[in-house]
């Protein structure tokens, strides 16, 4: 099965693919969709989608997972994240995947034990579990945690069945 996962961002959205095969997981491909040169907030978003349906074309997923919504103590950052997620969730759909939410703790809790882990700490994380040392952005780190997340949500569900 290929996962990927996204951290959804206004300026940087980040990717991570991974491939699970039985407990195995490889990391195929990781990084980041720049928005900042954008003149506008719309173009932002723009970026973010035709971003999302490149990375889609050069490596297809099976399966799709996002980190849902924090609240930010800026109001006005938290509506400009939640639009930037909505797109990414539409790239997705466009391409028929199913979208599995997880929330920024569990993601964290997921990839460390501990749901209140520094950025730092989840990216070495993801580093060691994929043998990727110092290769990644915080946000492709990010991403494949919520890919990582994905892979062991989804086998937990196929043992139930």
């Amino acid at each position: 099965m290929r996962i990927i996962g996204i951290d959804p961002g206004s300026r940087y959205t980040g990717y991570g693919i991974v491939q699970k095969d039985g407990q195995e997981l490889t990391h195929l491909a990781s990084g980041r969709i720049n928005a900042t040169g954008a003149e506008t907030f719309n173009e932002r978003l723009e970026i973010i989608y035709d971003g999302l349906h490149q990375v889609l074309e050069e490596w297809s997923a099976d399966e799709a997972a996002i980190e849902s919504i924090f609240t930010a103590h800026n109001a006005r950052s938290t509506i400009k994240l939640g639009q930037a997620r909505g797109v990414a969730v539409l790239a997705l759909r466009h391409l028929q995947l199913e979208v599995h939410d997880y929330a920024p703790a569990l993601v964290k809790k997921n990839t460390t034990g501990n749901g209140r882990a520094p950025k730092r700490q989840v990216m070495r994380m993801v580093e060691m579990r994929l043998n990727l040392e110092g290769k990644l952005t915080e946000d492709a780190a990010d991403a494949l945690a919520v890919a990582i997340c994905h892979s062991q949500a989804a086998g937990f569900k196929q043992r139930l069945a």
